[in-house]
């Protein structure tokens, strides 16, 4: 197209001001304000230049564009005012899904939050007697009552700091600030964002001394490195990998034995960090926190939006001394929480104090059957009327995601999907373009939906945007 002829174009673009007199925006203009109204109409007439400069506009594509000026306008206002963080519906069959949020929260905690952020709260106040109180009583009382199946032979307390990495972080602090740290080689691991477990170290003020090999570590080894400078052995859980073959790893119970007979204490990061055991749920090889005290360990770490299915949060349970050291730091009071995690995190823990563990998202995804799942996908295939796209339901298998549980998986029934005229990659596409998004996943040339993860309102909504694309 000649410059000539862009120009011609460019002169039928209507001024901002002239647009903002359109009958078609007066309601638009009374409900969301002139602001945002005209803010929107400069980005609309801002893309028709640009589409104009690049030749994608003729004269007649352009009428018909300002034609639809009113809608376009009323389109670009709905799209800025939207919230940026959304719900999607999660049809990945990934359970704890990092970047789609990880654990959905229970709906009794959704309850609790609604309630306490609309009101004052007792979150540092002792309403008994009438003075100033301690944050996380809220959950320690609960934590007490689910770590006393434990039987230790010291008190156990707990701490709740914002995520996983700042528990290892003000553990370690308050533990070995300046001290030697002992850790196998095979357990220097990487979690998600590049977060190492070296480069916390080096940030607590810790000391790192690496025994044994990547593959083996003996109880020897750990027990060579001890030294006078020595102030903490920590083992770390690999959740997010697995090392098979020719290895060799000191259990717990070995390092907590040399740990006591050397005065050491014994400091296990989790990561994931299950309440209950994972065996019921057919999940298996993955340490739980009660499992680990039992055995010994003076401190454990773990996550609340993981395999607890709370929200996030870092968890420090352990002997009360140490905990109690960790509390009177000053690191604490930056890395604690706010009273939304309090109040989502209480109703959590209750819920397994209670046992009813259906009520926990997560480990109701997890207890769901083949069957159940397979249900559900014929169900959906059968609310679905189009020519364009084919539905088969086949096997398949979900994952815990969260850098939980590496090597085990879940049998389920997928729904499989193809589109006469869009690759599998724009079937993809559509889906996550729907209201609300919907994100699936891709192999073989198929869109693979597992409905373990979709919750069983979001059923219709999939069948909808099927139907509709």
């Amino acid at each position: 197209m000649s410059s000539v002829a862009k120009s011609e174009l460019y002169r039928e673009l209507p001024s901002v001001d002239v647009v903002l007199r359109s009958p078609d925006l007066v309601s638009l203009i009374e409900s969301q304000g002139s602001s945002a109204v005209t803010d929107a109409a400069r980005t609309v007439l801002a893309r028709l230049r640009e589409e104009i400069s690049s030749g994608l506009l003729d004269t007649q594509s352009l009428h018909l564009a300002l034609e639809g000026l009113g809608k376009a306008i009323e389109s670009q206002l709905r799209s800025a005012l939207r919230h940026s963080l959304r719900s999607v519906i999660n049809a990945t069959g990934v359970i704890l899904h990092t970047n789609l949020g990880r654990a959905p929260l229970a709906q009794s905690a959704l309850d609790h939050i609604a309630e306490t952020a609309t009101h004052y709260t007792n979150l540092e106040f002792d309403i008994a007697a009438g003075e100033r109180g301690k944050r996380d009583i809220h959950v320690d009382r609960l934590f007490r009552k689910l770590l006393a199946e434990v039987k230790a032979t010291t008190d156990l307390s707990t701490i709740v700091v914002n995520n996983n990495a700042a528990a290892v972080l003000l553990a370690l602090n308050t533990l070995a600030d300046s001290g030697e740290v002992i850790v196998s080689r095979g357990e220097l691991v990487e979690i998600g964002g590049s977060f190492r477990i070296p480069d916390v170290m080096t940030k607590s003020g810790a000391i790192l001394r690496e025994v044994g090999t990547t593959n083996r570590t003996r109880l020897a080894d750990y027990e060579r490195a001890i030294n006078d400078r020595t102030r903490l052995l920590l083992r770390v859980h690999r959740s997010n990998f697995e090392i098979t073959g020719f290895t060799e790893q000191p259990s717990v119970g070995e390092l907590v034995g040399l740990g006591r007979e050397r005065g050491v204490p014994l400091m296990e990061d989790l990561g994931s960090g299950a309440l209950v055991d994972l065996h019921n749920f057919g999940i298996h090889g993955e340490a739980n926190v009660l499992g680990s005290l039992r055995a010994g360990a003076d401190v454990v770490t773990y996550s609340g939006d993981k395999l607890l299915g709370g929200p996030q949060a870092g968890l420090l349970s352990g002997r009360s001394d140490l905990i109690s050291s960790m509390r009177s730091n000053s690191l604490f009071r930056a890395l604690r929480v706010d009273k939304l995690t309090y109040a989502s995190l209480e109703p959590t823990l209750l819920a397994y104090v209670k046992r009813d563990y259906g009520a926990i998202p997560v480990l109701k995804m997890m207890s769901l059957s083949k069957g159940e799942i397979g249900s559900r996908a014929e169900s959906l295939r059968k609310n679905v009327s189009t020519a364009k796209i084919r539905l088969n339901v086949i096997d398949g298998e979900s994952v815990i995601g969260g850098g939980a549980a590496p090597s085990s998986v879940l049998p389920t029934r997928l729904l499989a999907v193809t589109h006469a005229d869009l690759s599998a990659n724009e079937l993809s596409a559509r889906l996550r373009s729907s209201d609300p998004p919907i994100i699936s996943r891709v192999e073989e040339g198929r869109v693979l939906i597992d409905l373990r993860t979709v919750l069983p309102a979001e059923d219709s909504k999939i069948a909808a945007a099927l139907t509709r694309i």
